[in-house]
């Protein structure tokens, strides 16, 4: 039933001999492997300026204290009928979570594993209380390479993958769905959006450009800005007043201050696992724990 592509990557994937890579720093021992990314990535997950996130929490909740967004309608509610159709909508193929669970396990399992998701997604949402295997997935590091079998590699050139659980891949999917109205992004934005891509990035500013020189005469500069890491250093509570300002029903918000409160990972390299760590800011993890804790209490 595989088309020739198809077939031929799956081929690839099983019986290709082709050497993985086994060093890193000059080290060959998975487990020291391990630990050195351990290290890595967690130095990744800091703030650039220390002061920054004190300042950004402060703010924050002096915005939440009295905060009240907009209600909750039946059609944000999460239903059989949405959860069904996501799970027919994940890729297969993927790595096994932290879990041992796999996307084809939920899509050939019984049909009744969608009324209990949706049952507990509704749940979740009511209480803001995210499960604690929501929070625990691990690291994958890839080599940025192609070619990197006859050369000597370090941390710096691997990008991580993360493997999230698929139960919250499938949450999050059901809570773009629903609540998507409340985060769209600005139209002169192409990067990480569905149905855009570089093609529209290239023809916007090629229309730009063509309409400064129009006439002869004139010249344009332009400048570019890779930043390092960048969404690996955003700041949750700089998120949260975003969110703040458009209104987002509370229960949004609380769930979200919720999660993003303690998110934890693994590196994994081969067989070898590396201890935990937070992906997020102390500062930050406390207040949104803080938050879920009065809000829950009164």
């Amino acid at each position: 039933m595989k088309d020739g592509t198809a077939f031929w990557r799956c081929w690839r994937s099983k019986f290709d001999n082709k050497a993985k890579c086994t060093q890193v720093d000059g080290c060959g021992d998975p487990y020291v492997i391990a630990a050195k990314f351990f290290s890595f990535f967690k130095s990744t997950f800091t703030c650039n300026n220390p002061n920054r996130p004190e300042t950004l929490k402060n703010e924050f909740a002096l915005h939440y204290t009295h905060y009240c967004g907009l209600p909750v309608k039946d059609e944000h509610q999460i239903d059989t009928e949405l959860v069904s159709k996501i799970i027919g909508k994940l890729e297969h193929g993927k790595a096994h979570d932290i879990h041992c669970l796999c996307t084809e396990q939920l899509y050939y399992c019984h049909p009744v594993i969608s009324v209990i998701l949706a049952k507990l997604f509704k749940l979740i949402i009511l209480t803001s209380y995210i499960p604690a295997r929501f929070r625990y997935n691990y690291i994958l590091p890839i080599p940025k390479p192609k070619e990197y079998y006859s050369k000597s590699l370090n941390c710096n050139d691997f990008r991580g993958i993360t493997i999230s659980p698929v139960l919250s891949k499938i949450f999050e999917h059901c809570i773009l769905d629903r609540f998507g109205s409340f985060i769209t992004t600005s139209d002169n934005q192409f990067g990480f959006k569905k149905e855009f891509g570089c093609n529209y990035t290239i023809r916007s500013v090629r229309n730009i450009v063509d309409s400064c020189i129009k006439g002869g005469g004139q010249h344009a500069n332009l400048c570019t800005i890779d930043l390092s890491k960048a969404f690996d250093k955003v700041n949750h509570c700089a998120l949260f007043l975003k969110l703040v300002k458009r209104l987002i029903p509370n229960q949004l918000l609380n769930l979200l201050a919720s999660w993003l409160s303690g998110c934890y990972s693994y590196v994994k390299w081969h067989q070898a696992w590396s201890d935990m760590f937070s992906r997020f800011w102390s500062a930050t993890r406390f207040y949104a724990v803080s938050i879920f804790i009065c809000d829950l209490y009164g």
